[in-house]
């Protein structure tokens, strides 16, 4: 279990200098070629945040080499049980540790961890922090497979149209999360589309939701889809039942926007 008395590290929340308890939320599966280099950036970038390593049934040794860093808490899954649990587990375990905020970043090397203090700092004015790959035009970064720029791009549409949020990055995962918003939220979808369902609580709850432009990188162009989503049109079809569901339970008056959606 994670220590009830963590660590504490300074940011800003609104105007006033607070003293936060923040949690680091690293998802893995099967990352041992970068999780030592990772997990040494992201303790060097916020040394004062506790972190937790999620392991989703990984079959290499990342939780062995996980386990020869001091102060990281792992928590493993004896089977894989999707990128989207894993962050669930993550979740659970800031909201059982009595967390403030909690940090998402993923271990794939696509997350650059010396941003994490902007994001602590930015948490501080809403209650989540996404990352953007396309807010800033002027930001270096890779080109994105062209897939996934077309799924970003249609999904964005969506979820401007229902949530009202000018977002412009669907699935990043580099997040700060209020833990206080992260109990409002009922999140159930293990797999890819776990964020679709945050969009769309955010907004049924009117949570505060802003943007920082982060870097694009992509180490792998090729990286596989676990769960049969390589396909895009899979994984097209798959992200609408999502975004349907959830639109249904939580704004159901805006349900059309995602049934006109459907070709």
């Amino acid at each position: 279990m994670i220590a009830t008395s963590p660590a504490r590290s300074y940011t800003e929340w609104g105007n006033v200098r607070c003293n936060v308890r923040s949690l680091i939320i690293i998802p893995v599966y099967n990352e041992e070629a970068a999780l030592q280099r990772v997990l040494g950036e992201v303790r060097r970038a916020a040394p004062q945040s506790d972190l937790v390593v999620v392991d989703d049934g990984s079959t290499d040794r990342s939780t062995e080499l996980a386990s020869q860093h001091s102060g990281v808490e792992i928590v493993r899954h004896d089977v894989n049980r999707g990128y989207g649990q894993s962050l669930i587990t993550g979740f659970g375990q800031a909201v059982a540790g009595g967390y403030d905020v909690a940090i998402t970043i993923d271990c794939d090397e696509q997350h650059e961890p010396q941003r994490i203090p902007d994001f602590l700092r930015a948490i501080g004015g809403a209650d989540i922090v996404s990352g953007s790959r396309y807010l800033d035009p002027a930001m270096p970064g890779d080109p994105p497979p062209p897939d996934r720029l077309r799924l970003n791009q249609e999904f964005v549409a969506k979820l401007r149209a229902i949530t009202g949020y000018p977002i412009t990055d669907a699935w990043c995962g580099f997040k700060a999360y209020r833990v206080e918003a992260l109990r409002k939220l009922v999140l159930t979808e293990p797999s890819y589309g776990m964020p679709l369902q945050v969009w769309v609580q955010a907004a049924y709850h009117r949570l505060r939701v802003i943007e920082l432009p982060v870097a694009r990188i992509y180490k792998n162009p090729s990286r596989r889809f676990w769960g049969g989503l390589d396909d895009p049109q899979t994984r097209r079809a798959y992200y609408l039942r999502v975004l349907e569901a959830e639109v249904a339970r939580w704004l159901p008056d805006r349900l059309s926007l995602v049934q006109g959606a459907r070709s």
